[in-house]
């Protein structure tokens, strides 16, 4: 078995076209012939519509009964005729989907006088009879070379446009080999974007390390960290108190119950953050106690409803509250921390360090986003390069099979330059 021969992409059309020529050639020759042969009877029958327009105008200048009528009907249908055919464009230059196009439009227009004809003629017979015979034969001519386009178009010619066909997917190669040439070069500079962030992410995180090294933000951080602690304290030590104080509150806001403005204020407070509320009561959180006797009343009057298991709970811890002293060792931890950490707020080193800090969190953020964009961004060059390849390898093949189709021979189509 013969091996394929190899043609680079850029020479097939040359190649192509001298491989087929003995076989095209011809058959434009031949398309050629048969447009000029259109063109004269098209002509032809401009003539002969021409004849009726001149004929019938002279008859009806003499103004005779008996005919002017006929020879009016006789003058519109030669002037409506004329303007038809007036507007077949005769192509000079064609290839095979102009060629159709213009005999699709030929067909239309030969239907078209068609009907012209038949719905003219009952109103100018008998007269005019030679004229309408020579417009016959013109039109008939007409229609014969149109089937007789049609019918080289679907059979001899179709083998142009099967070479047509060929140096279309050349073209349609070529674009997708530029296209995927684009599109690799925009991969590269999304990588080298990307390993660009990646290092300066590095160099942030790097940056932070050692800013949060310091001995004082070290100290914020755990200072933060035990706050956090005894925050999870205060919330446990409240926790069978959170839908209570929320039905309470919205009982006072409907007015069913009253509770004066700063102890809905201070409600508020203990609903959101229960360890900063606690923190700026006063030593025996009166303002608490003030609220957990409201709520008791209120349980008690049958205002505020809870399950049996909800309501035990509940009133434990207001009982615990109440009578037990139960938080004065959280608030007193609470404040000590908190003061301690605006101690530490408020020294010059820390600001400075926290300021950095903040700085530095922020530039990590941005850089993160814009990482993630260019990345996302390179995997949709990634996906598209994928089809690029896809399309050019299936476009590749076709190309080849119209050749062997063309030329019998069997043919690798190059795509390195």
């Amino acid at each position: 078995m013969s091996q394929p021969s190899q043609i680079r992409l850029s020479e097939v059309k040359e190649w192509l076209r001298k491989e087929t020529a003995p076989q095209i050639e011809p058959l434009k020759g031949k398309a050629t012939s048969l447009l000029k042969e259109v063109k004269e009877r098209v002509d032809d029958t401009v003539q002969s519509s021409q004849r009726i327009f001149e004929n019938s105008e002279n008859e009806m200048n003499k103004d005779n009964p008996k005919t002017h009528r006929f020879a009016r009907n006789a003058h519109k249908f030669a002037q409506n005729l004329t303007e038809t055919m007036k507007a077949i464009n005769v192509p000079d230059n064609f290839d095979y989907e102009r060629l159709l196009a213009f005999c699709g439009d030929l067909e239309k227009t030969a239907t078209s006088l068609d009907k012209l004809r038949w719905g003219a003629y009952p109103y100018i017979s008998p007269y005019f009879i030679i004229d309408r015979r020579r417009l016959d034969v013109s039109l008939k001519r007409l229609y014969d070379i149109t089937k007789e386009l049609r019918n080289f178009l679907t059979t001899k010619y179709a083998s142009e446009k099967t070479v047509e066909d060929a140096y279309s997917l050349v073209d349609k190669l070529t674009q997708t080999i530029d296209e995927a040439k684009l599109n690799r070069e925009g991969i590269s500079q999304t990588e080298e974007r990307e390993t660009a962030f990646q290092n300066e992410i590095v160099a942030i995180k790097q940056k932070i390390t050692d800013v949060q090294a310091k001995a004082e933000l070290n100290e914020l951080v755990k200072l933060n960290q035990k706050i956090e602690e005894i925050g999870e304290s205060v919330k446990h030590s409240l926790r069978y108190l959170q839908k209570p104080f929320y039905k309470l509150q919205s009982l006072a806001r409907s007015s069913d119950v009253a509770v004066p403005p700063d102890e809905l204020h201070k409600l508020d407070d203990y609903l959101k953050n229960p360890s900063i509320a606690l923190a700026t009561e006063e030593d025996d959180y009166s303002t608490l106690k003030s609220i957990l006797g409201k709520l008791d009343t209120t349980i008690t009057q049958g205002k505020l409803k809870l399950k049996s298991t909800r309501l035990r709970k509940a009133q434990d811890q207001i009982d615990s509250i109440l009578n037990k002293d139960s938080l004065g060792q959280l608030q007193k931890s609470c404040r000590e921390l908190l003061s301690q950490r605006r101690q530490l707020l408020a020294s010059e080193t820390v600001a400075t360090f926290q300021n950095q800090l903040t700085q530095l969190q922020n530039q990590l953020r941005e850089l993160q986003k814009e990482n993630e964009f260019v990345s996302s961004k390179r995997k949709a060059l990634k996906d598209t390069q994928i089809k690029l390849q896809e399309r050019t390898e299936h476009l590749r093949k076709e190309l080849e099979k119209k050749i062997a189709q063309l030329t019998n021979k069997k043919v690798q189509v190059g795509l390195s330059a």
